[in-house]
């Protein structure tokens, strides 16, 4: 029966590894949006000239709209790999992010909703710049999304900071800190000169 739950448990490890090839799909989709972001960028350079003020802006902010997904698809790949298959192993590589390593699940989905809320407002002043051509009902629409996922990131947050907070509830307040107490233990408090 031994041998049968060793059996299970190394099978349920290992089945982590079907998680890698969703991590190189990611990174074939980096390369697909720097195919996109170098064709938004050929496509401004040779017009730069007879592009309005607001047309450039317009183009540039499609470009750093481009590479915050890139930067998010980043963060994905890289942390979802160590946190879920398994640890990179170039610590000592002088490129190495400093992130890389120190963010766990908790926070790789703070920062996937900061990159969100980015890029949404990104797309908002893209609207604003071109907002002759834009409805108010679109505006509108526009407006309730990027606060849609503003309020979802300050929810996530505050329930992760609750979740952290509540990781020291339950403890005795009157017990130092550095003492072991193991299980099971009884711990008698001195009634007689405890304050009423």
């Amino acid at each position: 029966m031994l041998f049968l739950e060793r059996l299970i448990e190394r099978t349920l490890f290992a089945s982590r590894w079907v998680m890698a090839p969703f991590y190189l799909g990611l990174a074939v989709a980096l390369v697909l949006l720097l195919v996109k972001f170098l064709q938004e960028l050929f496509h401004t350079v040779p017009s730069v000239f007879a592009m309005s003020e607001a047309q450039l802006v317009l183009s540039i902010l499609s470009l750093i709209d481009l590479s915050l997904a890139g930067n998010l698809l980043l963060l994905v790949i890289f942390s979802g790999y160590e946190n879920f298959v398994s640890k990179i192993d170039n610590a000592d590589h002088k490129d190495r992010p400093e992130w890389m390593g120190k963010i766990d699940y908790s926070g790789m989905k703070l920062k996937l909703v900061a990159s969100i809320v980015a890029i949404s407002a990104i797309q908002l002043l893209r609207a604003f710049m071109n907002i002759e051509e834009r409805d108010n009902i679109e505006l509108a629409w526009l407006v309730g999304i990027h606060l849609t996922f503003v309020v979802s990131g300050v929810l996530l947050a505050w329930m992760d900071r609750l979740i952290e907070s509540s990781e020291g509830h339950g403890k005795d307040p009157h017990i130092p800190a550095d003492t072991t107490v193991t299980d099971g233990t009884v711990i008698e408090r001195d009634t007689k000169h405890a304050p009423k």
